[in-house]
């Protein structure tokens, strides 16, 4: 149980960055006007062009931590990696809170999104290399809950709080989650990575609230340099002390250069792209997330502002808090069930309630045949039903089908290419309702989500309680 105690917090550790990147990146949500407003004490106003950026900058800065992360996390540890990326969020809202110019304010929306975006890479690769089988899936998804009490609670804040009272909070939140880092045990994996195994030994017995000595340590700690470094028949560490297996396996490891220079000659592009089971789950992985974006999660959230707004203008606070709420139990259900009913079913199921709330939302809008309420009600389920399986179990995936040795790699790539794809969909948004209405941009992602349930059905495997060897074998055997 304490074993099990230590994966939360480590897991709460990690994923609090996408708890500060939702909090983020919806503030301008409540601060726009005020930027904009010639009347607003202490801050220049805004042009139109600054007010875009406020809100897209993140998206940018994201990119470039998603594509930095990789070499800082496998530099100073995952522990440290994610201090340095937290003190991009904390100097943000310093920046915020000290200055009133425009182009300040928007480098420190920069910045915050290199922390958000590298934290949210960091996230699933540090819950890879110390979850047990049996919680890793509630734990991976943790990340997108956290992401979304994070918007929940950055709207209830904007709507209560004032400008200055809310980046003190901010600012506030952002240095807990230096503490969360300063408090975390670096991963077993970095350590064994770096040739520290006693390190790597007792990360292992913290993890599974056990001593250093157990068996299953031992094991599980000569599973992790069998995958480190594969192209070595590894000696088992279970030999007596005294052994000269033992003598032998040390020298290997601790002693002989070689066999080191041996294991970093192994490109980590190479291995991903040539290795059937990395190349595979990559592909999966790849093909599940990017249908994910073109289901229409972010468009929908614009058009849902919009529509709040119309329906009912006193009331729109409350309509984006209920939003919130909503994307916080779709990714509840999928934290408390992956690890029972499966990330298969979970994927199918989702793909397609999301499919039919899309053609129906496409009919309510080109019919114009019901009331504005019954439009939002459509829209939470959808949002529901999207972030119980099709907007989370991806990222799920993304922290368990990969080896060690391409984690990192893996993740970025597709990290990176989810926020390109992002700023595509909202660059074609609009040029797409021009040319066949909203009603048919909705029509199309209903289409995108039964792509999605098909593929998910066809081809998307269970990895409920399978080992990450055994996920690779899985992939190595089968043929697509």
């Amino acid at each position: 149980m304490k074993g099990k105690l230590n994966q939360v917090f480590a897991s709460f550790a990690s994923g609090y960055g996408s708890f500060l990147m939702g909090f983020t990146n919806v503030w301008p949500s409540y601060t726009t006007e005020l930027f904009k407003s010639e009347l607003t004490p202490l801050l220049a106003p805004f042009s139109e062009t600054h007010a875009s950026l406020l809100g897209s900058l993140p998206s940018l800065g994201a990119m470039l931590g998603t594509a930095i992360t990789g070499t800082l996390i496998n530099s100073l540890g995952r522990k440290n990696g994610g201090i340095v990326l937290t003190l991009f969020n904390v100097l943000s809202w310093i920046i915020v809170e000290l200055c009133s110019s425009p182009m300040l304010i928007l480098v420190a929306r920069f910045l915050a999104g290199i922390s958000g975006g590298g934290l949210m890479v960091l996230a699933p690769i540090f819950i890879s290399e110390f979850a047990d089988d049996s919680i890793r899936g509630a734990l991976a998804s943790s990340t997108l809950f956290l992401y979304c009490v994070g918007i929940l609670l950055s709207y209830i804040i904007g709507w209560f709080s004032t400008y200055h009272i809310i980046i003190w909070i901010s600012l506030a939140l952002s240095v807990t989650g230096v503490f969360l880092f300063l408090l975390s045990t670096e991963s077993p994996v970095y350590y064994m990575r770096k040739r520290r195994e006693e390190d790597a030994r007792a990360s292992i017995a913290h993890y599974k609230g056990l001593s250093p000595t157990s068996t299953e340590v031992t094991d599980e700690l000569t599973r992790i340099k069998q995958q480190i470094v594969p192209a070595i028949e590894l000696v088992s560490v279970t030999a007596e002390p005294d052994s000269k297996a033992e003598e032998a396996e040390k020298e290997k490891l601790n002693n002989d250069d070689d066999v080191h220079e041996l294991a970093k000659n192994v490109s980590t592009i190479k291995q991903l792209f040539t290795t059937p089971s990395s190349l595979r789950g990559f592909l999966i992985v790849l093909t599940v997330i990017s249908m994910q974006v073109f289901m229409g999660m972010v468009p929908v959230q614009v058009y849902a502002k919009e529509v709040f707004r119309q329906t009912d203008p006193a009331k729109s606070d409350l309509y984006t808090v209920l939003f919130a709420l909503t994307l916080c139990s779709g990714t509840l259900v999928t934290a408390t069930v992956a690890d029972k009913a499966g990330r298969r079913v979970l994927l199918i199921a989702s793909s397609a309630l999301v499919s039919l709330c899309m053609a129906s939302l496409g009919y309510l809008l080109q019919s114009k045949s019901a009331s504005s309420w019954v439009t939002i009600l459509v829209i939470l389920i959808y949002c529901f039903a999207f972030m119980f399986g099709a907007g989370t179990v991806p990222y799920v995936l993304l922290a368990e089908v990969f080896v060690p040795e391409v984690q990192s790699f893996a993740s970025m790539l597709i990290v990176e290419w989810v926020w390109f794809l992002d700023f595509v969909i909202l660059a074609i948004f609009n040029y797409m309702t021009t040319l066949v209405g909203i009603h048919g941009v909705f029509y199309c992602f209903a289409a995108v989500a039964l792509c999605n349930m098909a593929f998910s059905y066809v081809v998307v495997p269970e990895t409920k309680g399978l080992s990450n060897s055994q996920i690779q074998e899985f992939f190595h055997k089968r043929k697509y």
